[in-house]
């Protein structure tokens, strides 16, 4: 019989002892390796939220001011107003403390705490361009100013972009503006009863009211336009662990635009004609508001899940400037 030979001890440890350095040596490549995927589907998750959420506000702030009034649109004020709702992060309760509502309405400080500091908010107005109910003169407002009839070459029922309640409508005529808060609508007329959501139809107010722009014998040839009041913030009540920012539509509820975003700052370039200031998180007097023409916008975001040997999340923020052209450019040769 032949001679039958195995492995000894020794060599069956030495072939143990090297297989397991090569799986050790290929599991620490596999876990690497799923590190780096689990990074960057991280990452780009984080990355597509800033993005969304930075281009939505790009193209809100592009818009800014577009055929608004020089200085913004008189709100109700003085004797017998009440304070005008401003649309913000749930619960805040806030209103606008200026007469008027500008083409951007800063909010430094006014959204929640988020990344151990109070986050902004901003309410930014322009014109509805997709209905031109300023290309006739109204046929009719009632005299106290609770009604509008819109001229019929005008629809504003029945087609795609049509009048709803909640819709703002801005007033103009040779004795100056007001803004009015839809609350009915029916055939061409439009109704503006008293109590809104927003208390903005207030025709016994002192001033900014619709009856400021009245002759005692009633309305002078009015227009009407209807106007967006676009708000952004940070939600952090939906899901404290998802934090997310807002867009919201004059006073109906708001719509996530970005989800996982923990910090929003904006500050503000002036232009005054004397120091123009710039970075400013509030326009002070003798600055206000209606000298904003540039924003610059900080956006701080976090990956929806922690990364898998630290248990640590992505961060990464995005920084950019937006000039307003609506208010920045002029054009001369008109």
């Amino acid at each position: 019989m032949k001679t039958q030979q195995g492995f000894s001890a020794v060599e069956l440890l030495i072939g143990i002892t090297v297989t397991l350095i090569l799986m050790a040596g290929a599991m620490s490549a596999f876990n690497s390796s799923m590190d780096l995927n689990d990074k960057a589907t991280l990452m780009a998750d984080l990355e597509q939220n800033l993005r969304a959420g930075m281009n939505m506000l790009i193209q809100d702030f592009m818009s800014a001011g577009w055929n608004i009034p020089t200085g913004g649109i008189p709100i109700p004020s003085g004797l017998g107003a009440v304070p005008v709702v401003r649309p913000g992060p749930p619960g805040s309760n806030l209103t606008f403390n200026t007469l008027n509502v500008a083409a951007v309405n800063p909010g430094a400080g006014l959204g929640p705490v988020g990344f151990g500091q109070a986050t902004d908010i901003v309410n930014i107005l322009f014109a509805d361009s997709t209905l031109s109910l300023e290309d006739s003169p109204l046929d009719a407002i009632a005299f106290d100013g609770s009604s509008a009839t819109v001229n019929a070459s005008t629809p504003i029922t029945g087609v795609r972009n049509e009048i709803r309640a909640g819709d703002l409508i801005a007033f103009s005529n040779a004795l100056g503006n007001t803004l009015q808060y839809v609350t009915r609508v029916s055939g061409q007329q439009m109704f503006f009863q008293p109590g809104d959501p927003m208390n903005l139809n207030q025709p016994n107010a002192s001033q900014g009211s619709i009856t400021q722009i009245k002759n005692p014998g009633g309305f002078p040839p009015t227009t009407a336009m209807r106007v967006w009041l676009i708000s952004y913030y940070l939600d952090y009540t939906t899901d404290a662990n998802t934090p997310r920012l807002i867009r919201r539509v004059n006073n109906r509820g708001g719509n996530a635009v970005a989800l996982v975003l923990e910090d929003l700052q904006l500050t503000y370039d002036l232009v005054d004609g004397v120091i123009n200031p710039t970075d400013v998180d509030t326009p002070v007097a003798p600055n206000s508001p209606n000298q904003i023409r540039k924003v610059n916008l900080h956006l701080l975001g976090r990956s929806h899940g922690t990364i898998r040997n630290t248990g640590e999340f992505l961060r990464r923020s995005l920084t950019t400037q937006v000039s307003l052209r609506s208010l920045s450019f002029i054009d001369r040769y008109i």
